[in-house]
């Protein structure tokens, strides 16, 4: 845990126009982030795998344009892709599962594929939004609070809030129950300081038994637990 804080303060921090207090980010060298106006509220999670990257690209075509912010207590998982060439907004508490991709641009003209990025429009995703595997979500929409969209939707028009959606294109599928209290994830944050001895407990219990000699063993001769 701490080679991976010291990683992500000398790093990753530097590359980010603002990145907010209590972040904790699994496997940070795996986090690859392109150009500025970038910034992560506070209580940040973004998790990593050797192949399954996070990405973070702002790439605008007009000057002034181009920005990706992330709010408070957000949970960005292995795969994630995040791409602006306008303005992505995601706001407090949203969960990104894995291989999401938000977009606002085309990226490549209808007719001119080379100079030109195509139609860009803003993206906004609000408080609470949860995002499953392998979603995509296209420029100029907006999805509305506490909304899910099951895995595998393209989004390519606007979801209301307080709703299930799913699909290709995405369509609202179930409404949320009003009577049913909402638990967000900044809850989970009421006491980081015993959150995070919680975390650290669990690592240390998860790596007791991990030796350098166990680690050559299983470059030689992995076993069937390795």
């Amino acid at each position: 845990m701490k080679l991976q804080a010291l990683y992500t303060h000398y790093y990753i921090r530097p590359q980010f126009d603002a990145l907010g207090k209590g972040h904790l980010f699994i496997h940070p060298w795996n986090i690859e982030i392109f150009g500025s106006r970038i910034t992560i509220g506070d209580y940040a999670n973004i998790l990593t795998t050797s192949d399954n990257k996070v990405r973070l690209t702002v790439w605008p075509q007009e000057k002034g344009k181009g920005r990706i912010a992330i709010g408070d207590y957000c949970l960005i998982c292995p795969g994630v892709r995040i791409s602006s060439a306008h303005e992505i907004v995601i706001e407090d508490n949203c969960m990104l599962a894995g291989a999401t991709f938000i977009t606002d641009s085309d990226w490549h003209g209808t007719y001119d594929r080379v100079t030109t990025i195509g139609r860009t429009a803003p993206v906004h995703i609000r408080d609470n939004v949860w995002l499953g595997d392998r979603v995509t979500v296209c420029k100029g929409v907006t999805i509305g609070e506490n909304s899910i969209v099951g895995a595998g939707s393209v989004v390519v028009r606007d979801i209301p809030p307080n709703v299930i959606a799913g699909g290709n294109p995405a369509r609202v599928v179930k409404q949320l129950d009003p009577e049913k209290p909402l638990v967000k994830r900044q809850s989970w944050f009421a006491d980081p300081d015993q959150l995070r001895r919680e975390i650290d407990a669990l690592d240390r219990e998860n790596l007791e038994k991990n030796t350098v000699w166990g680690w050559i063993r299983t470059k030689i001769k992995p076993g069937i637990s390795d």
